[in-house]
């Protein structure tokens, strides 16, 4: 293995910004592996692909994000662009010989998908996609209690994503409203909890869905109103292998929620809550004991809860989103290594990709899909 890896980074925004972060911060916190390099950094000009190099630390910045493809010193190349994007500069990495971390989802069009699927597995690099909160050690944790039987054979999930980043009516237009960046809520950050039930249980098996539009209309800029093309809210059953039911329900629109992802898991001998938005502990149900003494516990994360002993020796203290982007930084690593490593992979996303298309269709369609 190579003492040190050269990255290139596309893209500096939130996503951009967090993936810079993790490659700067991984070897620290983990120690072992390859070195991380921010050796060359794309962005739309030239100038504030300067800026951000600067802020980033990266050697090397272009207003051209072919031209960071064609570096030989960069090895794996960081996709943090909006969804639009993902595919032509997924596709042309992994044809260039690089190693790809690409921000969820894969692609607008599935299509798209099944080919970034396709060319990564020709390529024989590593792919994967950015679905951090599978890394939360309390999720692992999670499913060393669901392989322990801790709550019995699980029957039913719930889960909910909520954020409030479209709520208010007055906010403008902007692409995320677009019909070209996908369906809407399905597609921007359904996938996130899609990615929990991937980890957790596998794959969707069949949908029903249905999807709504709570503002017809946004302002622009230019003071005129413009049709939303997208869906800010999608409500879904769907099931899971062993018969396992579940419902799934999304929101953009959700005024004071900020970044919620709500699971809960029902077995036949207790039950799971986790909250994203306190995401340093889950609640546990056992029916167990004298009903005079029965309740939810609260387990926080402590060293016992690995990576999280990486980070901080005391128990409680806590995690943040940053460092769940450091922990899957981590495991690409070890799978460029080859290695064994917790990540969804291209084809492994695929799947995830295909649920959100049979989601959209039920809902056109007012039927139950297989995926």
């Amino acid at each position: 293995m190579k003492s040190s890896i050269g990255v290139g980074l596309i893209g500096t925004g939130y996503m951009g910004k967090c993936h810079a972060l993790a490659w700067n911060s991984v070897k620290p916190v983990f120690g072992s592996g390859a070195q991380p390099r921010l050796v060359h950094l794309a962005e739309v000009n030239a100038e504030i692909a300067r800026t951000k190099a600067d802020e980033f630390g990266s050697a090397k910045a272009t207003g051209d994000w072919r031209e960071l493809i064609a570096d030989p010193e960069v090895d794996v190349v960081s996709v943090t662009t909006p969804n639009a994007f993902h595919a032509e500069m997924a596709i042309a990495a992994l044809e260039a010989g690089k190693h790809v971390w690409c921000e969820k989802p894969m692609a607008v069009a599935l299509a798209d998908a099944e080919r970034m699927a396709m060319v990564a597995k020709a390529s024989g690099k590593v792919a994967v996609l950015g679905y951090n909160y599978i890394q939360n050690p309390l999720v692992r944790h999670i499913g060393a209690l669901l392989e322990q039987g801790a709550i019995g054979a699980v029957n039913h999930v719930r889960l909910e994503m909520d954020e409030d980043f479209m709520a208010d009516p007055e906010a403008l237009f902007y692409w995320k409203s677009e019909a070209s960046s996908g369906y809407g809520a399905l597609d921007d950050f359904g996938v996130h909890p899609l990615s929990l039930l991937q980890v957790l249980f596998g794959s969707v098996i069949r949908v029903f869905a249905h999807l709504a539009k709570p503002y017809a209309t946004r302002p622009t800029k230019e003071g005129t109103a413009r049709a939303v093309e997208t869906f800010d809210i999608a409500s879904v059953l769907f099931e899971l292998g062993g018969g396992i039911s579940g419902v799934m329900a999304l929101n953009r629109s959700a005024w004071g929620r900020k970044g919620r992802i709500a699971l809960q898991i029902f077995g036949s001998k207790g039950s799971i809550v986790y909250d994203q938005e306190r995401m340093n502990e889950l609640q546990l149900y056992t029916a167990e004991g004298p009903g005079t003494e029965r309740g939810y516990r609260t387990i926080l994360t402590a060293p016992q809860h690995a990576p999280y002993d990486r980070f901080i020796p005391a128990p409680g203290h806590g995690l943040g989103f940053n460092d769940l982007k450091i922990i899957e930084c981590h495991e690409l690593l070890k799978a460029i290594a080859g290695e064994p490593a917790r990540v969804i992979d291209f084809a492994t996303g695929l799947g995830i990709e295909r649920a959100v298309h049979a989601m959209a269709r039920s809902h056109s369609e007012q039927r139950w899909v297989e995926v």
